[in-house]
């Protein structure tokens, strides 16, 4: 068994709030996976804060950290929803690796444009995901409160993408 799913479909609390077990099993899977990106981004994020270089470095600067800390809080939410339906959150690094749809990097030797074109790349990846994920918990399995939940970070990551493409000109 690997690691990612020790947190998947087992070890999971029953509870009773109108979706069905099978159901319960999808919307944590997917946020067990939103977790996991939203992590490797987070990482990301903070590695270029750190590293980047050249004239932008101070907007740049504060411009990773105000979305790691956005990002920050994606994650603690997240994880928080996945508890309340029942299921534990995947808390490894190892596990976030497994079960991410991004890829990590490294600091690219400071170079601004290209950590902005893969933060753009990672939003977008995100951006897609969220789109497909809110409709599989609405619709099959009837979950309108992660829907929503997942909505409400889809148009924050949105708002990201639109403040990376006007750095990226």
């Amino acid at each position: 068994m690997s690691i990612a799913t020790d947190y998947m479909a087992t070890d999971k609390v029953d509870v009773n709030i109108g979706i069905e077990q099978e159901g319960l099993g999808l919307v944590t899977d997917i946020l067990q996976k939103l977790l996991a990106d939203e992590h490797v981004l987070y990482v990301k994020l903070r590695n270029y804060h750190w590293n980047v270089t050249g004239m932008s470095f101070q907007p740049l600067h504060a411009f990773f950290a105000e979305q790691y800390e956005a990002v920050s809080t994606f994650i603690d939410d997240t994880a928080e929803r996945i508890r309340s339906l029942g299921a534990f959150a995947p808390g490894s690094m190892a596990a976030f690796r497994e079960l991410s749809r991004l890829e990590e990097t490294g600091h690219f030797n400071g170079n601004a444009r290209q950590m902005l074109e893969n933060i753009l790349n990672d939003h977008e990846a995100i951006i897609r995901s969220l789109r497909e994920d809110q409709e599989a918990v609405g619709e099959k399995a009837g979950d309108n409160g992660t829907q929503d939940f997942l909505i409400g970070l889809m148009e924050a990551h949105e708002k990201f993408a639109w403040m990376v493409r006007a750095h990226l000109g």
